[in-house]
Parts: C-alpha cells; structure tokens; sequence
C-alpha cells in the first residue's frame, strides 16, 4: 500500500507539489528562526557572562544589594582564599575574579597639564591567566598595541581612545576611590586599544590587570566578584540554580558579609529574557502548525473536489470510506515528511550562513547598553536538526483529516450517477 500511495505522489505533482513546497516552506522558516533565536539568546547571555554576570556570581550580601553603584567597599576580602576554595568545592567550574570600578581617566599634555578627560568603566582581571583572555577574546579585540605585559599597563576602548587623542604608550591616570574612600590617583600606561563589537563596552571600557588595581585602588587580597563559568560555555539553568542553593547552605544569611552565590538567571532581568525565549520558539512552533494546517487543509479540500471522481470511483468498487480516508492520512504523512526533510536540510544551510555571517545591527544599538555584538549570528542547536519535523508531519495530517471528513458524507446512491456526468 505504502508503494501505490508513494508512486501517486510522484507521478501526480498536481496533487503533492503545492503541499510539499507548503511544508518545505514552513519548517524552513520554523528551523531558521529557532537557530536565529537561539543565537541571539546566546549572544546576549555569554556577552553578559563573560563581562558582568558570570554564570553564577559570587559576592558579599552587602554588595548585593548596592550592586549597581559597585561599592568595592563591601568586596570580597581574603578573595584569593575564597576563589581557592571555590576551585577546590566546583572543579568542573572555571573561576575568575574581578574588580569593578568607575572614575575619571585623565590624560595629561606634555607640561603635566589636564587635556582630556572621560569617565570610564573598568573592569580588572587576572590577564597573565590566557583562559581568562581567550575567554574574553582580548586578543581578538585588540585594534592598537598589545595586552599589557609590564605593571601600570592598561587597555582602552578604541572608540574612546579616539575621542580622548591618546596613542600607545601614552600616560593616562585613573582618578577614583580606594575601598576605604579615599581618593585614589594612580598613573598608567596606554598598551593597547580594543574593539569587542558590544556597544555597552565600546563607549568607555578600560581593562586593567588585577594585581594593579588592587594597588591603585588599596584593594590587597579583595575582589568585587568571583565570576564562574561552565566549561562548555552554556548556561545550564538547573545546574546553576542547584549549585547556589548548596552554596547559600554553606553561609549566614545574617550577616552582611557573608557570601551568596547568583546564578545568572536571577541577575539584570536574565532569568525573563531567557523564559521569553523559550515561550517564544513554542509560540513560534505553534503559529506555523496552525497556520500550515489551515493552507494545507484548504489545499485537502480543494484537492478532493478534483478527485471527486476518483475517491467516487473508489468507493462505488467497494472500497471502505474507511480505507480511503486512511490512505489520504498516508499520502499526507508522506507529503509531510518529505517536505519536512526538504524543509530542514534548508533551513540548517540558512541558519549555517548566518551563524558564519551573521547580520549587522549597530545602527539600531547606537543609544543601547545591552551587552549584545554588532553582528548578531544564527547558531545551529540540536533542535534544528528535529524541530521543523514536528509541523511539518502535524500540519498536513491535520489538514488532511478535516478535509477528508466529507469522505464519509458521500452517499452511495449517488455515486453512479456521478460517474455517469
């Protein structure tokens, strides 16, 4: 039967074409928009992973809840005890520390005079560590001199280089407050510029080594945060969630010193962004069923009033309505199949080029801090390999059944005389 019902599809285009290119068409779009979505929401969390939040986050109870005013003066003290004993506690994460910190950059003429200034926001980390810099993909960044190798040496956003005038080897001074509130001036060397590509680190981003800030800002043995990260680089939900919860078991909630662990869906709005994503691939998946199963169920109605005559002949030789109607059921599983595999294999080279490519959208982040690339890629998830499968089987069956009803309206009686017009 299989065989019979496969030879009419092929040999009758006019009966599978329209469906099949209906099908092609829907799980193309279905399995591009979902790589499409998965690619953004990667973007955006590891964006953030790598330059604020962390897969998890580590900090004091005090400097949570002022986190965004950066007060290094509820840091971590004895950072370098905790951080060991964080790798020692979770060896299957990678952990990093960092200091926060925000002031003024001034840039001195050759008289020692003011000729340039810029509030900046710093961002201080161990750059000896090459995990740490491929990580942050420093080296890829880099547009102008190198990662700092010497002590004092800093890195700046090749943007705000541009605006400031300042070229490699230039002396620049960090004005701000040390962890205790004093004033903190501290004279460093330009290195090297950089270009990430993410607005929110573009405008004014300086990168310091931390051993260096610490001195500048009388942070010895302290850190802002301890950052950790998933060896693959995936936020995995659950894993992070369960971790905080078995860490938070191992401290004081009273006291305000005391250390909680973040997981990165509870941190900036994350854990929404990430829901929403997820809803909306469901959505999206639900909208194209829906909407496949309405055109295919218009195209089962308009192809049995052109086979009229052939499910009338049919059924006046004795064939069961039942039967018939199975084997439309058959033919549009087929139809649905095929163009869910053709569908597919076209949407993961779609999705392929825009993982390589991608799209570039700074001129519509021009006003934004999100920490999102200029070039917003695609990225191929194993649900693609699947997911255009779901509507493409589902929506041609769905049609095919509410079409097919009419097959058990026809009555026998009248089939001759249908025959005979």
């Amino acid at each position: 039967m299989i065989q019979f019902l496969l030879k009419g599809i092929l040999r009758d285009h006019s009966r599978s074409m329209f469906p099949l290119l209906t099908v092609a068409a829907g799980a193309l779009l279905i399995v591009a928009g979902n790589g499409w979505l998965a690619g953004v929401g990667n973007d955006i969390i590891w964006a953030s992973a790598i330059f604020s939040t962390g897969h998890v986050k580590v900090m004091t109870n005090a400097y949570a809840k002022d986190i965004d005013l950066i007060p290094n003066d509820l840091a971590i003290l004895g950072a370098d005890s905790v951080l060991a004993e964080l790798k020692k506690s979770y060896p299957n994460m990678l952990w990093s520390s960092r200091i926060k910190f925000a002031g003024l950059l001034d840039i001195p003429d050759a008289a020692g005079e003011t000729r340039a200034q810029a509030i900046i926001a710093g961002l201080a980390l161990d750059l000896k560590d090459s995990r740490e810099v491929d990580m942050l993909g420093i080296d890829d960044a880099i547009v102008r001199g190198q990662i700092p190798s010497a002590p004092n040496e800093l890195i700046i956003s090749d943007t705000l280089a541009h605006q400031l005038n300042i070229s490699i080897g230039d002396t620049a001074t960090l004005v701000g407050s040390t962890m205790y509130g004093s004033l903190a001036m501290h004279n460093f060397v330009i290195a090297g510029t950089v270009h990430f590509g993410i607005i929110g680190m573009d405008r004014s981003a300086v990168i310091v080594n931390l051993s260096d800030i610490r001195i500048a800002l009388d942070m010895a043995d302290a850190a802002s945060e301890i950052l950790g990260y998933f060896p693959d680089h995936f936020y995995h939900d659950e894993r992070a969630k369960s971790m905080s919860a078995s860490f938070a078991a191992t401290q004081d909630s009273m006291d305000e010193f005391a250390l909680q662990m973040v997981p990165l869906a509870g941190q900036q709005g994350l854990g929404s962004m990430i829901s929403m994503m997820d809803n909306m691939s469901s959505i999206i998946l639900t909208i194209f069923i829906v909407a496949m199963a309405i055109v295919l169920w218009n195209a089962g109605l308009m192809g049995s009033l052109r086979r009229y005559g052939e499910i009338g002949l049919r059924l006046a030789v004795g064939e069961e309505k039942g039967h018939v109607y199975r084997s439309l059921i058959g033919e549009s599983i087929m139809i649905g199949v095929g163009g869910a595999v053709v569908g597919t294999i076209a949407g993961l080279a779609l999705t392929y080029f825009l993982q390589v490519h991608g799209i570039d959208i700074s001129s519509s982040l021009k006003n934004s801090g999100m920490m999102l690339s200029n070039v917003v890629r695609a990225r191929i998830t194993p649900a693609c390999f699947y997911i255009g499968l779901i509507p493409g089987i589902v929506a041609p069956l769905l049609g095919t059944a509410i079409s097919g009803i009419g097959i058990y309206k026809r009555q026998t009686a009248q089939l001759f005389k249908e025959l005979e017009v």
